[in-house]
């Protein structure tokens, strides 16, 4: 069964006490805000990792804000290292934007490579105009970048947008979200992306148009399709649960997104028992 993660960003507002009024860029500027001083780190980190272990997870997509390749030292470093071994959590991607320049994109890099995480799950412009460089620095790590689709508006544009060259370490990160906004069927997409896809965010939205995310399986998204699909493909990576809702805490919701998505999964290895 596919390793189920938790995204961190899912606590985006968190930092706010979920009164967010900026959007998105605010949630970020007081996450990093609280976490990069070295005094509070060990603290929140801490913290951090407990919500998610009490939630039910081990695994966990680590958003760029608690951990940031801008400011993290080798202090913060091996305080991440020291109590994702306590909590035994496994980071299965770093998340976010990977920065402009190549000493940014290097950053994230080495940091990903301190934390063993495998894939970069997000964007970086670089990918578009220094690609060869791209390339270089992930090979160099054993890394993987999955651009993550923001706005493109099915896998066909993504597609055009990640290219062919470089695909043994660039591919996709599929946020069904995001396609679901757009108007279009995230499960189409994933098809569209077959052999591409390094990473999916599993994530719901309210509605066409509408990028207010919401439990998984109570918005407009066809997640249990997207899985079948999925399964289809013989994608075995990972399953990001991805909720930021800006006035509440969605712990909740990603609790019981988590034992949807489990008796999901579980259902398929039934049919798939049934079938032999």
């Amino acid at each position: 069964m596919n390793t189920i993660s938790f995204m961190s960003a899912n606590f985006l507002a968190k930092e706010s006490g979920y009164r967010l009024t900026g959007g998105w860029m605010e949630g970020d500027r007081a996450t990093n805000a609280r976490f990069a001083p070295l005094e509070n780190f060990e603290i929140l980190f801490a913290e951090l990792l407990r919500q998610v272990c009490g939630m039910g997870f081990q695994a966990l997509d680590l958003w760029t804000a608690h951990l940031n390749p801008a400011w993290a030292t080798p202090e913060h470093i091996a305080i991440a290292r020291r109590l994702l071994s306590q909590y035994q959590i496994q980071v299965v991607s770093l998340a976010g934007s990977f920065g402009e320049t190549r000493d940014e994109f290097l950053a994230a890099c080495r940091l990903a490579a301190a934390l063993e995480v495998p894939l970069l799950g997000g964007s970086t412009p670089l990918l578009f105009h220094d690609r060869q460089f791209v390339i270089g620095a992930l090979r160099q790590d054993n890394l993987k970048l999955g651009y993550e689709n923001h706005p493109e508006r099915n896998g066909r544009e993504v597609l055009s947008k990640i290219g062919d060259e470089g695909a043994d370490c660039i591919g996709a990160t599929v946020d069904t979200g995001c396609f679901g906004a757009e108007g279009y069927d995230a499960a189409a997409a994933i098809g569209e992306l077959a052999g591409r896809i390094q990473h999916v965010h599993l994530r719901d939205v309210i509605g066409v148009g509408q990028e207010e995310s919401c439990r998984l399986g109570a918005g407009v998204v066809p997640i249990q399709a997207c899985l079948g699909v999925l399964r289809d493909l013989d994608y075995r990576g990972p399953l990001s649960i991805e909720h930021e809702p800006e006035t509440f805490d969605p712990t909740p919701d990603c609790v019981a997104s988590l034992a949807q998505v489990k008796a999901w999964l579980a259902g398929q290895q039934q049919g798939y028992c049934t079938r032999d």
